[in-house]
């Protein structure tokens, strides 16, 4: 898995345009819940735990969805929970449709929300499987930096660390806002024993 960030101050690099382009919160439950695949009432929860869900339109058709965790980030497939600092957000659950895949609607949807929520957030997070390549780039197109990757842990109690990579100060801040242990500082503590 790995974190990347964007930060209040970074550029948002230009991308190749898209025709009438747009994205925007919506709180449609029985739109969201076709798009995402998921039960109105997961819609529900996701909005009532402070989520905001976001759907990118090419004209008036849906093309994507992504969403927006302003007080706590969750990825279930790695049993982590964490609490996110004030003015710091993270995405997640981010799916281009299919017939719309390969149009950069990925990149342009992370650059509206980014737009849309710089009077409130400083800090963005999202995080990505390793072996994603199509979100990793959309990520990168996007400006936002790799700054984490997950190792495995040394120990039954540490199932994973954190590798800081290309900015080690953002990543050990990644580290920090995630709760996890990062490589180098867990080698230190070891080598202490």
């Amino acid at each position: 898995m790995g974190l990347a960030t964007w930060w209040q101050g970074d550029l948002l690099p230009e991308i190749a345009h898209l025709s009438v382009f747009s994205a925007r919160v919506t709180y449609d439950k029985i739109l969201l819940s076709q798009l995402v695949g998921i039960p109105v009432g997961e819609v529900e929860r996701r909005i009532e735990t402070n989520n905001r869900p976001y759907i990118a339109y090419i004209g008036d058709e849906p093309t994507g969805y992504g969403w927006v965790a302003d007080t706590e980030g969750v990825v279930i497939e790695v049993g982590l929970r964490f609490a996110l600092p004030e003015r710091d957000c993270y995405l997640w659950d981010f799916a281009t449709l299919p017939a719309w895949r390969g149009h950069g609607v990925y990149p342009h949807l992370l650059q509206s929300i980014v737009r849309q929520e710089l009077s409130q957030i400083d800090r963005f997070w999202i995080l990505y499987a390793p072996n994603n390549h199509a979100s990793e780039s959309g990520i990168h197109k996007a400006g936002f930096r790799s700054v984490l990757d997950f190792v495995p842990g040394t120990h039954p109690d540490v199932p994973f660390l954190g590798r800081p990579v290309n900015d080690t100060s953002r990543g050990i801040t990644g580290g920090q806002v995630l709760g996890i242990p990062l490589e180098t500082l867990q080698r230190c503590t070891n080598s202490e024993h």
